[in-house]
This record gives structure tokens, sequence and C-alpha cells, in this order.
């Protein structure tokens, strides 16, 4: 009987704690995530210029990161800087709530903890690396329809004809061009990605926390946990930068029968954006990630940490 108690309240904990990651994940994203299709727009900028010279109709800007923001508002209105945050939405009950819940359990139940109670630095990575990867897979076709919506406006601008009006619409074109198997289209790079974004933000915030509560005065609280989400947000968009933006590319190319008409693959995308582009083109949208993973960790982080402390669970 005992027994059969203590696994009903570990599955409620089990299952408390990927509700709250979730709806934490789902506050941050709302929030930010203008920064988001800001970032998308400007990742395909030297792209759209390579592909469109014979296309006379077509005259692009480039533009920074504050013109493009302000570019969308002009030319497409304010709401359009929310283009596309459904399926983010839908994107992080998945994403957040499987890496979360993921690297916790393989932290505490596979790789363990030290004998403090701290994480070692590569326990911590492989970890952040493993539930990434896992998140982000079970999550790619939302990521897929979501860069498809963002870039309707652009679209529309450059007089092409528009691909998707609501989710629904995205969900079905996508399977009748590629199949089901369309669905996870680029989730090669979305998981390298998600699995190097999740090694600098997991393992960062779990390290720097622990180092901040063991050599300083600092308590367990909204400060502490600040201070290190400011820190694994720094990392995080330094390792997953160049990934997003292949991982964008690739998303974003034109199809025929299921296959890209653009890039092979991963590889190819990478080969042809640096030689095309130079090196620094892997990192178009950095600012943008950076100030957007910024605020988002600490909304995020905050409000995990606080819930959880309030409802009695484990600090994280």
């Amino acid at each position: 009987m005992k027994s059969s108690v203590s696994r009903q309240v570990s599955n409620e904990s089990f299952v408390f704690k990927y509700t709250l990651s979730s709806v934490a994940a789902l506050v941050a994203e709302t929030v930010t995530y203008p920064l988001d299709l800001t970032k998308t727009r400007m990742q395909i900028q030297g792209e759209i210029d390579l592909h469109s010279k014979a296309d006379t109709r077509v005259h692009l800007v480039h533009r920074g990161m504050v013109h493009t923001a302000v570019g969308i508002v002009k030319e497409e209105g304010m709401l359009k800087l929310w283009q596309g945050v459904t399926p983010a939405l839908y994107r992080h009950m998945v994403y957040t709530g499987c890496r979360m819940t993921c690297y916790e359990f393989i932290r505490d139940k596979i790789l363990g903890r030290n004998i403090d109670g701290t994480t070692s630095v590569w326990k911590a990575s492989l970890g952040g690396v493993l539930a990434g990867a896992i998140g982000q897979l079970v999550a790619s076709p939302t990521d897929l329809v979501k860069v498809h919506m963002q870039m309707e406006g652009r679209r529309r601008l450059e007089g092409k004809p528009s691909r998707v009006n609501n989710i629904g619409q995205a969900f079905r074109n996508i399977i009748l061009e590629g199949g089901v198997r369309g669905l996870w289209r680029g989730w090669v790079p979305n998981v390298q990605r998600a699995a190097l974004v999740n090694m600098g933000d997991l393992a960062t915030y779990d390290t720097v926390k622990h180092k901040i509560l063991a050599h300083t005065n600092l308590k367990d609280n909204y400060v502490t946990h600040m201070l290190s989400s400011a820190c694994s947000g720094v990392v995080a968009a330094s390792l997953g930068t160049p990934a997003d933006v292949i991982k964008t590319r690739i998303m974003n190319q034109p199809t025929a029968n299921g296959k890209g008409l653009l890039y092979k693959g991963s590889i190819d995308c990478l080969i042809k954006t640096v030689s095309n582009e130079g090196f620094m083109a892997l990192y178009k949208g950095f600012l943008p990630i950076w100030a957007r993973m910024a605020p988002w960790s600490t909304v995020f982080w905050v409000t995990y940490e606080q819930v959880r402390k309030m409802t009695g669970t484990t600090s994280f």
C-alpha cells in the first residue's frame, strides 16, 4: 500500500515538472517571440539575394536587427511580429517539457550527482546534449511549421504566392508534398542546434548556480537564478547560432517531391553559406538570438524555480 502511494506521488511529481516547465516556457515564448521572428528574417537575407538575381521584381535591402523589426511593423503590421507564434507555443509545450524532464532524469537517475549534490560539468553537458536532442526530435514538425509561417509576410512582399494561411494548412501542405516524413525535414540541423543550445543552457545554468551557492553568500533565490540564467543565455546563443542559421535555411528552402532544391543537407548548406557569404554569415541573427535568450532564460528559470519552491518540489 505504501509503495503504491509512493509511486503515485512520484508520477504526479514527474507530470507536474513537465507541466510546470511547459507553462513557464509559454510565458517566456510569448513575450520574446518578435525577436525570434526578426532573427529568422535576418538569417535568410543573403540567401534570398543569391537566388533572386534573375527576378527583377525583387529588390531586397540588408537590414540589422532594429531595421528588420521596424520594417516588419511598417510593411506588414504590428501583429505580424507574432506571425507563427501558435506553432511556436505548441512546440514549447512539447519541446521544453521533454528537455527539462529528460535532463533531470538523465542527471539524477542515469549519470548521478556528486557526493556533495553537485553535477560534474561533463555530466551536465552530456545530459544537456541528450535532453535537447530528444526534445527537439519530438517537436521538430512544429518548428518546421513555425518557420514556414514566419516567412509568409516576406513572401508576399516579394510578389510570391502565399504558401500557408494557418497551422492546419501548413501541416497538410507538408504532408501532401513529402509525406509524413516531410514533417521532419531539417530535423538533423534542428536536433544538432537543440543539442548545442541545451548543452549551453542546461549545463551552464546548473553549473553556475551551484558554483554561486557554494562559493558566495548568495542564497537559492531569484537573484542567483537571474545571474545563472544570464550566463546560460550567452553560452547557449554562442553555441547554437550557426546551427540555427543552417536549420532555418534548410527548413525554408523550396522543395520538389519532398527534396530540397537548394541544399542536399546540413553540410552542403554549411559549405554554400560560408563560400557565398563568408564565415560570419553563420552568426546572422546572433544579436536577436542572444537578446531573446537573455530575457527568455530569465523569465523561464525564475518562474520555474519559484513555482517549484512554492509547490514543495526540490530546487533544480
